[in-house]
């Protein structure tokens, strides 16, 4: 148990920011004119001190005057600009302050023809080129990226990993306990972001803290005699609520789009992505176990029923939070 301290600690360090993937959004659409279709999109929640622009190509000009609206959760500023003849082709595409705000950003690209590209810009790579086409493998790189990167800013999905490391004794078991928890993320991240199956993001984000609520409680009482559900089978239990995570990472995942002509790979990369970011976050909390083992340290009892109280209180915290921003409704 004494793992989950350092793990535990590191969750506390910023309980509010679970579960966001929030990058900017920069989308460009040529009209057959000429003109593009501008539109930057904002999350309310931000860094701070973060400063994000976009910068389009020097030779578009903007036409008028946007227009700024607001929801729940992001600020969207639409506009046009007109780029000539030239049009977007081998133009260049950035977003500054991605560096300082610790931070990524979508990129759409609609050319006049049709043609759909996407890009992911991070601090690394701010800027984008724009090709006549995209290759398959730079939107695998792209989807994984993101990701893998989502998985691990998102700290209830890290959370729940984290009660399942706690709660099941034995690598093999472990082993199997997340895979079927990412086996249940897959199906219906996959179902939803295809559309068979729609629920309120809001709602099931409340339904998530539940499932790290349930799993903290099961860790805080003293192994029942028979052993519940949760311990004989924790696969089984990790399953049904991967299920639910899963309409998380759609719910984000809407929020970036799919290439149409690359759905089914993206979708497979960003589920790799997100599975890759998982078994590092498992392997990290693994070796910070085995360092505390191997110091000897004694623990005092209060200590070792601290990961589970400190994930019980984290949910707690998130049902909350999430349900007061669910009633408020759109601002």
């Amino acid at each position: 148990m004494g793992l989950a301290l350092c793990a535990a600690s590191l969750l506390l360090s910023d309980a509010a920011g679970a579960h966001r993937l929030a990058p900017a959004l920069l989308g460009l659409e040529e009209t057959p004119a000429g003109e593009v279709e501008v539109v930057w999109k904002l999350p309310i929640r931000q860094p701070v001190g973060s400063d994000f622009r976009p910068e389009l190509p020097a030779h578009c000009v903007g036409i008028g005057t946007g227009e700024a609206t607001r929801d729940a959760t992001s600020v969207t500023l639409r506009s046009r600009v007109d780029c000539g003849e030239t049009g977007l082709v081998g133009a260049r595409v950035a977003v500054r302050g991605l560096a300082e705000g610790g931070s990524n950003a979508l990129l759409r690209v609609v050319l006049r023809d049709g043609r759909r590209m996407q890009a992911v810009l991070h601090a690394g790579e701010p800027a984008f080129v724009v090709p006549e086409r995209q290759s398959a493998w730079s939107v695998a790189g792209d989807y994984a990226t993101l990701g893998f990167e989502h998985i691990l800013s998102g700290l209830d999905h890290l959370a729940f990993v984290l009660g399942l490391v706690l709660l099941v004794s034995g690598r093999r078991l472990l082993l199997y306990t997340v895979t079927a928890f990412t086996l249940g993320h897959s199906v219906t991240l996959s179902l939803a972001t295809l559309g068979f199956v729609r629920f309120p993001s809001a709602l099931v984000e409340i339904v998530i803290a539940g499932t790290i609520l349930a799993l903290a409680l099961e860790l805080a009482r003293p192994p029942p005699d028979p052993p519940s559900w949760m311990r004989r089978a924790p696969w089984l239990m990790a399953f049904a609520f991967g299920l639910l995570h899963g309409l998380g990472f759609a719910g984000a995942l809407a929020e970036v789009g799919l290439p149409e002509e690359e759905i089914p790979l993206a979708l497979l990369t960003f589920n790799l992505g997100i599975e890759l970011g998982q078994l590092v976050f498992v392997a990290v909390v693994l070796a910070l176990g085995w360092a505390i083992r191997a110091t000897s340290l004694r623990l005092p009892g209060w200590a070792l029923a601290a990961p589970a109280y400190a994930l019980g209180g984290l949910a707690v915290f998130w049902c909350l939070d999430r349900a007061i921003e669910l009633l408020a409704g759109p601002a």
